[in-house]
């Protein structure tokens, strides 16, 4: 588990730097996005008393996902070794919050985020064990999502010259049908996410 994690670490340098060589002196409001996805996850699990809503789990696990991004650069920026910041978020994961209804779970951790500007592991973890996901999914999610954002940046996505949707699909679908063919344990999992979407986006 640490190892993936320190895979997971390594791998969001790397799309910080993409995105922006100085990131570390861009003084982002990790917090900010993360609190933001917090709302979009839980308008996907459904709060509505209003109307029909059906919890859609599968982005409920994309927008944890999407935090996670966040949540590791802003630990990475408190401390530079990686295996000190693994240490840290594998202790807060070990040790999740109790609630047991999603939705106040979603906005205690937006809340918390939101007092400390910084998110706390416990809070994540405790949404995990509430829709079943357990860390080989939220990393097998976390690879695949993250080679996509580098595909994309390889493939003009700053420039606005990159093609979204392909064969009629979205890349997103196209991700998502690969991360099931594929063994995420493979020390070359990610350069074959990588090279399965080369392949598709050029047919």
């Amino acid at each position: 588990m640490k190892n993936k994690l320190l895979t997971m670490l390594e791998l969001q340098d790397a799309m910080n730097a993409r995105v922006n060589p100085a990131w570390r002196e861009a003084n982002n409001e990790w917090y900010r996005a993360i609190w933001t996805e917090c709302a979009e996850m839980l308008d996907h699990y459904g709060w509505k008393w209003w109307k029909h809503q059906q919890p859609d789990l599968d982005q409920v696990r994309l927008e944890l996902v999407d935090i996670i991004h966040f949540a590791m650069s802003d630990y990475l920026l408190q401390d530079k070794d990686n295996q000190a910041v693994a240490s840290r978020i594998l202790d807060e994961i070990a040790k999740p919050g109790s609630i047991r209804d999603i939705r106040l779970a979603i906005e205690s951790m937006a809340q918390s985020t939101i007092a400390n500007r910084s998110m706390h592991f416990s809070g994540f973890a405790n949404i995990m064990q509430l829709i079943d996901m357990d860390f080989d999914q939220l990393y097998r999610l976390y690879v695949g999502k993250n080679v996509l954002n580098f595909f994309r940046q390889d493939h003009g996505y700053k420039d606005g010259s990159y093609i979204k949707v392909w064969q009629g699909r979205e890349d997103n679908e196209h991700l998502a049908e690969l991360l099931s063919q594929l063994d995420s344990e493979s020390a070359s999992f990610k350069d074959q996410v990588y090279q399965g979407l080369q392949a598709r986006y050029t047919d």
